[in-house]
């Protein structure tokens, strides 16, 4: 039983920061910035959990390793008649699931936890089906999944096929998802996520046929503003700039660009390309900030501080290391400008709210491997285009509303 569609080839949902005005949460409260650094370093080492243990205090966060980072949410809908379900966004995953009745262990969600039993065209995948075993779901009655992140945390239920709404003129029938009994995390309030991944169970795949393996999303400059995701190719993509998507075996569900060096203040520092081409840099739109090898960070550090001189350093942020004090400015300085560049000649200039995080330079040492991290602050007011068909990704300056 496949995917099939009714709708259009591009079709685009409202992106919010889970903490700003437009968030559909109750609770908006922004986490510390401790518990955001502390979620970080999980979301990292989940990413890299090939190669990587936690070393945080794990104790101390009570957000999920799935959860850290995954700042940004979307509304679609399951089942018939639809039910509405708030779900956060991943490229870092290609599962989509959300929490479903009856429910052994379920958290606290903001909308109601979806029941199949009362969607007319919700289905469980059959035990002996091609797709249970392709999938290698365990059996037992049905096929089940279990899904276990590096903080202990995990969501296990069974893989299920109903309808998604994506907006009311556009919806996924036989759409693959797994359906959650067991979710033992802390998931602030979203009834589950949406994986985006390059694995053959994620939106992405499951709906190339109709959005030919293209997406892109834009994510704000301030909590207070809306972003989207789309689906489908841009309409105009004249200002988009592409370079190539690289694929990294050890890790092959992630995106991976070819970053070769980074500028400050218009000056390219003297790093040598090898230094970020040994262990490749993932694209990730669910780490907040971005982590660099440890030479090439010491010399983004060393030229930010040079730029930044006239401003007075303050103590340190955990692994953010190059804080300033404004407290005796009437208006914030604009920070130096910070350039990534591309292996075939494509730049990002870093948007001045992806600089400086609470006052403190948003990258970091990735000191456990050499694989960089280019985290979602980063990545703000750019359409960020993910063309997985011809293995490109694309940056569009200046694209939310």
């Amino acid at each position: 039983m496949h995917a099939w569609f009714s709708g259009s080839n591009v079709t685009s949902i409202r992106l919010v920061s889970r903490y700003g005005p437009c968030s559909p949460f109750e609770t908006k409260e922004l986490p510390s910035l401790e518990q955001i650094l502390l979620k970080d370093q999980l979301r990292v080492n989940y990413l890299l959990k090939g190669v990587a243990k936690s070393s945080t205090d794990d104790s101390k966060v009570s957000i999920s390793a799935m959860d850290a980072g995954e700042e940004y949410v979307i509304n679609v809908s399951y089942g018939t008649p639809v039910l509405e379900q708030t779900v956060t966004i991943g490229t870092g995953t290609d599962l989509s699931w959300i929490q479903c009745k009856p429910c052994n262990v379920c958290y606290p969600q903001e909308q109601p936890i979806f029941d199949p039993s009362q969607s007319s065209t919700y289905a469980v995948i059959p035990c002996n089906s091609p797709t249970c075993s392709q999938h290698q779901g365990s059996c037992s009655s049905s096929c089940a999944y279990n899904f276990t992140y590096i903080d202990g945390s995990n969501s296990s239920g069974v893989y299920s096929h109903d309808r998604l709404t994506l907006s009311p003129n556009d919806t996924i029938e036989n759409f693959l998802f797994g359906c959650g009994t067991d979710n033992k995390m802390v998931f602030q309030d979203a009834a589950g996520l949406v994986g985006l991944g390059r694995g053959n169970l994620s939106l992405v795949s499951q709906t190339s046929q109709l959005y030919h393996s293209v997406f892109s999303y834009c994510l704000p400059s301030t909590s207070s503003n809306t972003g989207f995701l789309k689906l489908g190719e841009p309409g105009d993509d004249s200002n988009t700039v592409y370079t190539a998507m690289q694929t990294n075996s050890t890790f092959p569900i992630f995106y991976f660009v070819d970053l070769i060096g980074i500028s400050v203040a218009g000056q390219q520092l003297a790093i040598s390309p090898s230094v970020f081409r040994s262990g490749g840099t993932i694209l990730d739109s669910g780490a907040t900030f971005t982590y660099l090898p440890p030479s090439a960070y010491e010399a983004l550090r060393s030229a930010f501080q040079e730029q930044m001189s006239a401003y007075p350093l303050k103590p340190p942020n955990g692994i953010l290391d190059t804080c300033y004090d404004f407290s005796g400015y009437e208006t914030k300085p604009v920070p130096a400008s910070i350039t990534l560049h591309f292996g075939d000649g494509v730049t990002l200039d870093v948007d001045s709210s992806g600089i400086l995080f609470d006052d403190c330079l948003a990258f970091s040492a990735n000191q456990v491997v050499d694989t960089g991290v280019i985290g979602n602050v980063q990545q703000r007011t750019y359409e960020v285009v993910y063309d997985v068909g011809n293995e490109r990704i694309g940056f569009a300056p200046n694209a939310c509303s």
